[in-house]
């Protein structure tokens, strides 16, 4: 998260850019890890290794509005606003047993899963394997990455076939530009699903250490 707070620091002017142009606020945070950008691992990367279809942005969207509209968080944003963040997603059908996020690895994209199971796992530094959570329609997988374009903290791999909604740091940049005031409502809320969320891995991971 310091990493998170730091990008936003320093993106206050110019809209992230020292020319005052595009902010490339998300699509250059890799650079703050001094990473070179041939070692993430980019939606379009793992989009052809897993063999995800492109489904219709009438269909995704159509889902995605559905589900946030139930979010306690979510439905924060006004109908209008779901609509208009619709484009700055892709959507996707992915097959069952396929590794749609790698633990460790270096990746920036968001998934909302829109149908299906994906399992949430991840290896102890000691060996043990812990089941975090079963992802379910509506939840979100891989905010964090997206924010800050860290290492991931677990391994998401789908369960069954799955539809999903895939955010990448050049759409998030792109809605930062040209809507910023949504861009600064999916952040906030972001960040509280985040908060939350990692509150209670912390909570699991710690009880099954002992």
């Amino acid at each position: 998260m310091k990493n998170v707070l730091g990008l936003f620091k320093r993106g206050g002017r110019s809209n992230g850019t020292p020319d005052g142009g595009d902010s490339l606020m998300f699509s250059t945070a890799f650079m703050e890890q001094g990473l070179d950008a041939g070692m993430l691992v980019p939606w379009d990367a793992r989009a052809v290794e897993i063999g995800a279809r492109r489904i219709g942005a009438s269909q995704g969207g159509k889902l995605l509005r559905s589900l946030w509209s139930k979010d306690r968080f979510m439905s924060r944003l006004s109908p209008e606003a779901m609509e208009r963040m619709e484009r700055f997603f892709e959507y996707a059908s992915v097959p069952p047993d396929r590794d749609v996020i790698r633990q460790d690895e270096y990746s920036n994209f968001m998934v909302v899963l829109l149908s299906g199971s994906v399992a949430v796992d991840r290896v102890q530094p000691w060996g043990e394997h812990v089941r975090l959570a079963e992802a379910r329609p509506g939840d979100i997988l891989g905010e964090m990455s997206l924010l800050d374009s860290g290492s991931r903290f677990s391994h998401c791999i789908t369960l069954t076939e799955c539809e999903i909604a895939v955010m990448d740091p050049q759409a998030l940049d792109e809605m930062m530009t040209n809507d910023p005031g949504l861009a600064a409502s999916l952040i906030g809320l972001l960040a509280r699903k985040l908060s939350l969320r990692l509150r209670a891995v912390s909570a699991r991971v710690t009880e099954s250490g002992r």
